[in-house]
């Protein structure tokens, strides 16, 4: 019996080389990796459902779970996570020195959707005393204009979201003044550190405590499947997973690896050493029992921001397959 074709839309990121470079190969499985940007995977899959597999912002995924039809199933598989204290960006005229300051304000988010601000608004509200319906939220792209949300979003009136003109961008909105901050994955070309500056000029200090207090790496993106492809060989799931936990294996192998620089950073081996001692030897856990905290805290950020309009629960989220293993 021939092996199934699947295509898989994601970014090479150093735990997924070995799908990309056929060290690893799905039991079953031919598996042709697209190499994209997350924004352009994100678009083709959610909208023209392009991919038979592919990574996925947890949040818009999320989000087509409260729908009718829910037409992506996922795996506990997560190739990108992200500390977003990093990612709140002020006008140095704004008068924001500190979280409570942003109460108030306009805040530019390249979709309310994104997962990316779903985390930043859930820390500042648990954490800083920031309501998510203190501020004004605005939409529209960070640096290219006519952005607008992936999904169709149905909000509580408390929300306040506005898109911005045709012809403008959040960047050079944020560098002008016309909005006070901004909330993104995406370093925005107009920071200086002057007069576009972080909240938290000190993250990665303010992010480890973060960790230390709540044990929290955030997710941001699952790896979903069509739930078409899914249904008619549901094999695919564990398989899928396996592969995906083996092409991991390898980068912590590579990470362990001490002779030489994996990677291009010239302190790169010391904050490998850092990060495992910090946080572990699987800092970058896969699967539902180690994230059980940080999917059921994202969970309850995304309802509470009215992106679902229910609490999803975790399992609902993933094959079932995935989430026991076979034992003798």
């Amino acid at each position: 019996m021939p092996n199934l074709s699947l295509t898989l839309g994601c970014w090479d990121y150093d735990r997924v080389l070995g799908l990309k470079d056929g060290r690893v190969r799905p039991e079953g499985i031919d598996l042709t990796f697209l190499n994209m940007i997350v924004e352009e995977t994100f678009f083709r899959m959610l909208r023209h459902r392009e991919f038979d597999v592919s990574e996925m912002s947890m949040s818009s995924y999320v989000v087509s779970l409260s729908r009718q039809e829910q037409p992506f199933i996922a795996i506990p598989v997560f190739p990108s996570r992200f500390f977003r204290h990093s990612s709140i960006y002020v006008n140095a005229d704004a008068g924001i020195e500190k979280p409570a300051d942003l109460i108030g304000k306009r805040i530019g988010t390249p979709e309310y959707q994104m997962t990316a601000p779903v985390w930043i608004r859930g820390i500042l509200s648990e954490h800083y005393n920031v309501p998510v319906d203190s501020v004004t939220y605005v939409t529209g792209g960070e640096e290219s204009p006519n952005r607008i949300e992936k999904l169709k979003l149905d909000l509580p009136p408390s929300i306040q979201v506005e898109p911005i003109g045709p012809d403008q961008t959040l960047a050079q909105m944020l560098a002008s003044g016309e909005i006070d901050a901004m909330h993104t994955a995406r370093k925005p070309s107009t920071y200086d550190g002057v007069k576009v500056r972080r909240l938290f000029p000190d993250f990665v200090d303010v992010e480890k405590a973060y960790w230390r207090d709540t044990g929290i790496f955030p997710i941001m993106h699952v790896i979903g499947i069509r739930r078409d492809v899914y249904e008619s060989n549901r094999w695919i799931a564990m398989n899928l997973y396996e592969a995906f936990c083996e092409a991991q294996q390898l980068c912590y192998e590579g990470l362990r690896e001490t002779a030489a620089l994996k990677g291009m950073l010239p302190w790169f081996n010391a904050n490998v050493e850092e990060a495992f001692a910090l946080m572990g030897d699987d800092f970058w856990p896969y699967g539902l029992e180690k994230n059980r905290a940080t999917l059921e805290t994202f969970l309850r950020y995304h309802h509470e921001q009215g992106l679902s309009k229910r609490l999803i629960g975790m399992e609902e989220m993933f094959a079932p397959e995935t989430l026991e293993k076979f034992v003798i």
